[in-house]
């Protein structure tokens, strides 16, 4: 960029300046500076957060304990899903739907892609703003609306989609298949066609700000891992939403307009329906083309943020800065051919299942790469262990376990034997669920200096922390175990089998360090919302580290920098070099004599 567009920007930012100090609505409401944005995405996120844990408790106690009659339920799920406080089956599947499309959209996506790319990629890359400030205010309102349609849809006539998260036809597409077809179904997709707009203006706003508002000297190779992971995700996101958008869209003129392109040859209570060609094997592909880049859309934030806040509190280089570069990419790239590997039992042509099993093993090759890479960056280095960090190894740890039973999964002849076992479930909650949350909460604990100029309580975050950590374990572990003897997902109940009888105090086992495990995220919560107001005072560089969003001065101002830019002259990981006073030396400080001019 050149020294006009520094000056330029310097001036857009007075006038910036003027406007903020406009009245409450502009500051906090439809604000257009991209930390605020930020705060809303992630403040959204937790909220949607506890709706989505709240659902997972009331159906692992409905697992734990089936027929019994719970209070909690009556008064939560009301006489018509619970009467007596019994809950009926229907409201079971509901549960588990809305639980899914919760956490996978409104939660991981928003909270880890929502938040920081809006919080980070100007910050780290020495931009005033996002590209477009107006576009980041609007997907954050799509977003929002998006988000409270999803919840209004638990309160309509009929109960709330209930085909599972994945929504697959005929139960999505036939209105009246069972109850939760009805509304909540129409309201799902309309909240899911509303959300993929707004990830989609995100992604590319995220995009064209990476590209075109670098600062100067800030090049490609120097940009921290964090915005590569960012600037990646984005581009998935705009490769593989539009897909969903289409399968969203086509199933609402199934339901709505008597097309047919998911149904074919279907009977309800005896009577032939006239729907005929369509197919529900083709509504699978187009949402796995989605369904699977998404895994990588909540994943690849959180492998950024844990290679940024390793390498800070290793006080060491991270280990192999390209190789994670390229393992990014090469994820991106294969996430997008893998999404077969969920069909294995659909009737697919076995030569097909043996192309995808191939491109879902390679995709284990740039994963692992990062894996190393991160035990390489903590190994032997001066390692400060406050919560962000421990949250890091967390994610290094449940990645790995989560990864190796990916290999199972992504091998045809294996997965047929557990496929909708409480095997997948563990897999994916652990690789996916828990991990990115890991990612998620490093994050908040590391940048929430930067966002509220105040600092967590480390001691509460420590608690947080090995409290989550032995309860993921107790909850997801004993779940392989169970998943491998047989035991089906998505049942209401289990008590139908004899064959299943022995696995009821693993459930009961389980339910309890759900129940213990969500008890203790209100440590987090009070933690994270008595320190926006009461934490001590943030200094500038609180952890010592080397990125740009640290030299901006504490107390927000639209336009992030007072004065000039910063300019770049190294990458973001010289920590403990030789030759320098200190052990760490931020981006924009130029060499020194005496310094070690290694090349980057």
């Amino acid at each position: 960029m050149s020294v006009e567009g520094h000056e330029n920007n310097h001036d857009h930012s007075h006038d910036h300046d003027h406007h903020d100090k406009g009245n409450f609505f502009t500051k906090y409401v439809f604000s257009l500076d991209h930390k605020m944005i930020a705060k809303q995405y992630l403040i959204t996120g937790i909220v949607m957060g506890i709706v989505g844990i709240v659902m997972s408790l009331l159906f692992r106690m409905q697992i734990a304990w089936p027929e019994e009659s719970f209070t909690v339920f009556k008064w939560l799920l009301g006489d018509k899903m619970a009467p007596d406080g019994v809950m009926k089956n229907d409201a079971y599947l509901a549960l588990v739907t809305m639980h899914g499309t919760i956490m996978v959209f409104f939660v991981l996506t928003a909270g880890l892609s929502g938040t920081f790319s809006n919080l980070l990629i100007p910050l780290q890359i020495g931009a005033r703003d996002m590209a477009s400030g107006f576009l980041n205010m609007l997907s954050y309102w799509l977003f929002f609306i998006s988000a409270v349609l999803m919840i209004i849809s638990l309160f309509v006539e009929g109960g709330p989609a209930s085909s599972g998260w994945t929504v697959y036809p005929p139960l999505s597409a036939l209105p009246k298949a069972i109850p939760g077809s009805g509304m909540g179904m129409t309201l799902w997709l309309v909240s899911m066609a509303i959300f993929i707009a707004s990830s989609l203006m995100g992604s590319l706003n995220y995009v064209a700000t990476v590209i075109n508002l670098r600062t100067k000297g800030m090049s490609m190779t120097r940009l921290p891992l964090t915005v590569w992971a960012l600037f990646t995700t984005a581009v998935i996101g705009i490769v593989s939403f539009p897909v969903l958008l289409s399968a969203a869209l086509l199933l609402l003129f199934d339901r709505s307009f008597g097309t047919s392109f998911f149904l074919s040859d279907i009977y309800l209570a005896g009577e032939v329906l006239h729907y005929q060609g369509g197919s529900p094997v083709l509504y699978e592909h187009l949402f796995w083309f989605l369904g699977h880049p998404e895994v990588y859309i909540v994943i690849l934030p959180a492998m950024g943020i844990t290679s940024e806040i390793i390498a800070c509190n290793a006080r060491k280089p991270i280990f192999g800065y390209r190789a994670m570069i390229a393992s990014i990419l090469g994820i991106a790239f294969l996430s997008t051919i893998v999404w077969g590997h969920h069909m294995f039992v659909s009737g697919m042509n076995p030569f097909l299942g043996s192309v995808f099993t191939f491109t879902t093993l390679l995709i284990a090759i740039p994963s692992a790469v990062k894996a190393f890479n991160y035990i390489t960056t903590i190994w032997s280095g001066n390692i400060q262990m406050n919560p962000s960090m421990l949250f890091c190894i967390g994610f290094v740890s449940t990645f790995i376990t989560g990864g190796l039973t990916g290999i199972i999964l992504g091998d045809s002849t294996l997965d047929i034997n557990v496929h909708d076992t409480y095997f997948v479930i563990a897999h994916f909650h652990l690789v996916m669920g828990i991990s990115a949350l890991y990612g998620m909460f490093a994050g908040i604990y590391h940048w929430f200096p930067k966002m509220f100029g105040r600092m967590m309580n480390k001691n509460l975050g420590y608690i947080h922390f090995w409290v989550t950590a032995v309860c993921a374990y107790g909850v997801f572990f004993p779940m392989h175990f169970i998943g491998l003897a047989g035991l089906p997902r998505r049942y209401y109940s289990n008590t139908a089998f004899p064959l299943f009888d022995e696995f009821y105090d693993v459930n009961v086992l389980i339910t309890v360090f759900a129940l213990v495990g969500a008890a203790f995220q209100l440590v987090f919560l009070w933690n994270f919302f008595y320190s926006i107001f009461y934490g001590k005072k943030a200094t500038q560089n609180p952890w010592r580290s080397n990125s740009l969003e640290w030299t901006t001065p504490v107390e927000h101002i639209h336009g992030n920098w007072p004065g000039e830019l910063p300019v770049v002259y190294r990458w973001p990981y010289d920590y403990s070099k030789p030759g320098l006073p200190d052990d760490f030396a931020p981006q924009n400080m130029p060499y020194v004599e005496g310094e070690e001019q290694l090349h980057h």
